[in-house]
C-alpha cells in the first residue's frame, strides 16, 4: 500500500502539481469508514449484483478501496458472493446485498438518498481552491484583446479593463443601457486558459453537498490522468452567470428535505472562476442588502454557509466577480458599500467614430448596403454629433430596414430616408 506522499514522487515531471491524486485507503479519501460502508450499500441497491469493479466506478474510488469495503460488508454479512461475473477465473466476484444488508442499505438511504461519486471532504475541497486559484493565472493584454475581440471599445476602457480582470477582486460595470457591460463580463470566459478540477460532491458533517453541475461547469474531454481522483472532474474556469432572479437565499446552501441532500449556492460553484450579477439593482432585494451579505467574502476571501442542523463552516471566496448595472452607482448603495467593489469602471455610449465603425460592422454582416455619408447626416441629426448613442442601436436599425426591404421585395439600402424610416420604427418619441 502506497501513502499519497509516495504517490506524489512516482509523478511524471510534466503532471500538473494541481492534480487531485487518487486515494489509496479510506483514511486518504478523507472520509469516514462507516460512510463510505453506507455508500457502498446504497450503490448496490441499484441492480441485483455488483462487481468491485462496478462499485469503483460508481464511487470514482480506485478498486483498492473498494475491495477494502466489499471485505468488510461480507464480514458484516452484508453482502454475499455469487460467483464470478465471467468465465475467466481473474474475473471479478459478483456481490448481492443480503436480506440485512438491504435493511442497512435502505436505513441508509433514510438517513441521506444520496448516491453515487463519493463526495470529498471539506478540508481537500479548501486545498484544492487555494491550488487553482483564479489569483494564479494572468490575465495578458493579448489574451485580453482575443476575448474582446467583436467588440468596439474605447482604448481608455480596455486600458482600465486589463488590470481590473487581473485582479480577481470585484468589479462594477455601471453607464448608459445596451453599451455592453454584460457583453464584456462574459467575455471573460475567454480570458482565462487553465483548467480546475471540481468536485462532484462534499461532504460535511455527514451531509453531502452536490456540486458539480453539467449547466454551469464545462468538463474538459480527452484528458486522461491514470493517478487522478476520479472524484474531481477537470473543467474550464466556470462563468456562472445571473441577474434579477438572484435573491438572498439562493446565495446560501439548498436543502432538500425529501433526499436529504444540499446543493451548493451558484457562487460557490463559481468557485476559481467568474460569478456575474447582471442587472444589479434590479433584483427584488435591496442592492445594499447584497452588497452587505457580500462583505465578508469580498474583504476576506472566505465565506460561511450553515447546514440545516445550525452548524456552521467556512468555505472560500476565491472568483472574480462582476457586478453589471445601468443605474448609478450612488444610488445602489452608500459609500461604505461601494468601497467593497474594487474596480468601478464606466461604461460610456460610444463616440461618433465607435457607433460608424459599429454600423459598418453589424451591416456587413447582415448583408445591408450603407452610405457613408448618409449615416454620417443621419447621426448628427439624430444625435446632434454627440455621444448619445448606444452600442445597440445599429443593431436594431439595421435588422428593422432589413426585414422591412425583405417584406416589400426591395434591395437591403441603409439610405438616409430608409434610416428615418427605421428610426420611426424601432424608437419611441420623446
Amino acid at each position: 500500500m502506497h501513502s499519497l506522499d509516495q504517490v506524489h514522487e512516482d509523478m511524471a515531471p510534466s503532471l500538473d502539481a494541481r492534480l487531485p491524486l487518487a486515494p489509496m485507503s479510506v483514511e486518504d479519501s478523507g472520509l469516514e469508514f462507516s460512510f463510505l460502508l453506507r455508500l457502498a450499500a446504497k450503490c448496490a441497491t441499484e441492480q441485483d449484483t455488483v462487481t468491485p469493479s462496478h462499485l469503483a466506478e460508481r464511487m470514482k474510488l480506485p478498486k483498492v478501496v473498494i475491495n477494502s469495503l466489499v471485505k468488510e460488508l461480507v464480514k458484516l454479512a452484508y453482502v454475499e458472493a455469487r460467483g464470478l461475473a465471467g468465465e475467466d477465473v481473474r474475473s471479478d466476484i459478483r456481490y448481492a446485498l443480503s436480506t440485512k444488508g438491504m435493511e442497512y442499505a435502505h436505513a441508509a438511504i433514510r438517513q441521506s438518498s444520496y448516491v453515487g461519486p463519493a463526495p470529498v471532504s471539506l478540508d481537500a475541497f479548501c486545498r484544492q481552491i487555494a491550488l487553482q486559484s483564479i489569483h494564479h493565472e494572468r490575465v495578458t493584454q493579448d489574451g485580453l484583446f482575443a476575448s474582446l475581440e467583436g467588440l468596439v471599445l474605447s482604448p481608455s476602457l480596455v486600458e482600465k479593463l486589463g488590470p481590473a480582470m487581473n485582479s480577481g477582486q470585484s468589479i462594477l460595470l455601471y453607464g448608459p443601457p445596451g453599451n455592453g457591460k454584460t457583453s464584456i463580463a462574459e467575455r471573460t470566459s475567454r480570458l482565462f486558459q487553465q483548467t480546475i478540477w471540481v468536485p462532484y460532491a462534499i461532504e460535511v458533517g455527514g451531509y453531502v453537498i452536490s456540486f458539480y453541475d453539467e449547466a454551469v461547469h464545462q468538463s474538459v474531454a480527452g484528458t486522461s490522468y491514470p493517478k487522478a481522483d476520479q472524484r474531481w472532474v477537470e473543467c474550464r474556469r466556470p462563468v456562472i452567470k445571473t441577474g434579477g432572479e438572484l435573491t438572498l437565499d439562493l446565495l446560501d446552501l439548498s436543502y432538500s428535505e425529501g433526499s436529504t441532500v444540499y446543493e451548493a449556492p451558484l457562487h460557490l460553484k463559481a468557485s476559481g472562476g467568474v460569478f456575474i450579477i447582471d442587472d444589479f439593482g434590479r433584483q427584488q432585494v435591496l442592492p445594499q442588502a447584497l452588497i452587505n451579505r457580500w462583505i465578508v467574502p469580498l474583504e476576506r476571501g472566505y465565506d460561511f454557509l450553515t447546514l440545516h442542523t445550525g452548524k456552521k463552516f467556512k468555505v472560500p471566496f476565491d472568483e472574480l466577480v462582476v457586478f453589471s448595472t445601468n443605474i448609478a452607482p450612488k444610488e445602489l448603495s452608500d459609500e461604505a458599500g461601494l468601497r467593497r467593489l474594487k474596480y468601478k469602471i464606466f461604461v460610456n455610449n460610444p463616440s461618433r467614430e465607435e457607433y460608424i465603425r459599429i454600423f459598418e460592422a453589424y451591416a456587413r454582416g447582415v448583408a445591408v448596403e450603407m452610405s457613408l455619408a448618409d449615416l454620417e447626416l443621419f447621426y448628427d441629426r439624430k444625435y446632434g454629433g454627440e455621444s448619445l448613442g448606444s452600442c445597440y442601436h445599429p443593431k436594431y436599425l439595421l435588422d428593422f430596414i432589413g426585414s422591412y426591404c425583405a417584406f416589400n421585395g426591395l434591395q437591403k439600402v441603409a439610405s438616409l430616408g430608409m434610416l428615418e424610416r427605421a428610426w420611426e420604427g424601432v424608437f419611441t418619441a420623446d
